[in-house]
């Protein structure tokens, strides 16, 4: 059975082809600068067929679909026979509120539901809903599962979610942490049990998702119960180009002082600041590490501050569950930055977390990096975000 996994972004659309009785990518690519000047498209399938890349106008997401479903199908690069071999289809969807815990098969009523959380995701889920509904255009008999970020989050208890203002915003607007990279999250709380060899219940896991965007959630015996993302994106560790955890008077603080609109501010928080703001040189946390390796005295202070909100991070979620057993890295920085690793665990010895310097430097998509006097597991997870998605999709659509 194949599975076609989408992640649509405002101007991009990522995708995946899954054969799932042995769970092996067939094809992937992405159509990128969707309704903008320089649009492009990849295509790379396996199995020795060649790489397809086209500059072409790509004016909305529903041509991005037809370019994936075309290329799939196509005699030379393709991978199917038809499209009627896409079985049915997962969609990646950021905020599904507190009504989704889990993925659900889309219906009208599920498109309603991404639709009034657009206020939520003003990013995401207009797009996903666009990927969503260019699909139902295109194979209107296909079936269709969205796979929600917020959704693994949803066993959080109130004490953990509900922010520290008039309880009526909660009630009248659902203020509160949603928290988001669940898929990321489960899927890893769930690899590292099974590497382990316990039940996922037996365990508690403090998972760190770390790339672009940042996350860490303190998983409980299965079951999350709490994570640093919040209402939105924003809140958190230092990222890429997100603040993460601040006064929020620093808002009205810069508004005043530079005489800017909420609007300017808040793209300041989301886009100019984390890793860019902070080094003055570099969203990458390739250029940022580098520089700082170099001397670089703005790229060191945004690695330090990184490392010092990991660190806290790791120390508190402990505290919340009372202890911990493993602590997990996934995502491009948690999976690739040996260093940080390292840095981001050291001082916490004294909760029974210590790294292994040899066993950190290896590579593979799954490993232990703790040292033998460890008493608590530190692991590296690649993550797979759209095996979890395709997993998802098949269990709600396939019909044996």
């Amino acid at each position: 059975m194949n599975i076609l996994v989408l992640n649509a972004g405002s101007s991009s659309l990522k995708y995946q082809l899954i054969e799932m009785d042995h769970e092996t990518i067939v094809a992937k690519g992405q159509a990128e600068r969707i309704g903008i000047e320089g649009a492009n498209f990849r295509h790379r399938p396996t199995g020795g067929k060649p790489e397809y890349t086209v500059e072409l106008p790509i004016p909305d997401h529903e041509a991005a679909v037809k370019l994936v479903l075309d290329a799939l199908a196509h005699p030379v690069h393709g991978v199917v026979s038809s499209k009627d071999e896409i079985h049915a289809v997962g969609h990646r969807v950021l905020h599904g509120g507190s009504e989704f815990s889990e993925s659900v098969v889309i219906t009208p009523e599920v498109k309603q539901a991404i639709r009034r959380y657009f206020i939520l995701g003003p990013l995401h889920n207009p797009a996903n809903l666009m990927g969503i509904e260019a699909i139902e255009k295109i194979l209107p008999k296909t079936p269709m599962v969205a796979v929600f970020d917020t959704a693994f989050h949803q066993t959080m208890p109130p004490k953990a979610y509900v922010y520290g203002i008039p309880y009526e915003y909660y009630r009248r607007l659902q203020i509160r942490r949603y928290g988001f990279h669940g898929t990321s999250h489960r899927y890893v709380s769930m690899a590292a049990a099974r590497f382990l060899g316990k039940n996922p219940q037996d365990l508690r896991i403090i998972c760190c998702h770390l790339g672009n965007g940042s996350s860490i959630t303190a998983v409980d015996r299965g079951k999350v119960v709490d994570t640093s993302m919040g209402l939105t994106p924003l809140e958190g560790l230092l990222m890429g180009t997100r603040a993460g955890d601040m006064d929020t008077a620093v808002v009205e603080y810069i508004m005043q002082q530079d005489k800017l609109s909420i609007e300017e501010v808040m793209t300041m928080l989301n886009k100019k600041s984390g890793l860019l703001g902070i080094s003055e040189r570099s969203s990458d946390m390739r250029d940022v590490f580098g520089a700082a390796q170099q001397g670089d005295k703005q790229c060191k202070l945004a690695v330090d501050i990184l490392i010092h909100r990991i660190r806290k991070y790791i120390g508190a979620y402990a505290a919340v569950m009372g202890g911990v057993d493993a602590v997990v890295f996934t995502a491009g920085i948690g999976e690739n930055n040996a260093e940080l690793r390292e840095m981001a665990v050291e001082k916490l010895e004294f909760i029974g977390i210590k790294v292994d310097p040899v066993r950190n430097r290896k590579k593979a998509d799954a490993m232990d990096i703790s040292a033998d006097d460890a008493s608590v597991k530190t692991l590296v997870i690649a993550t797979n975000e759209e095996l979890m998605i395709a997993r998802d999709t098949l269990a709600l659509t396939n019909p044996r």
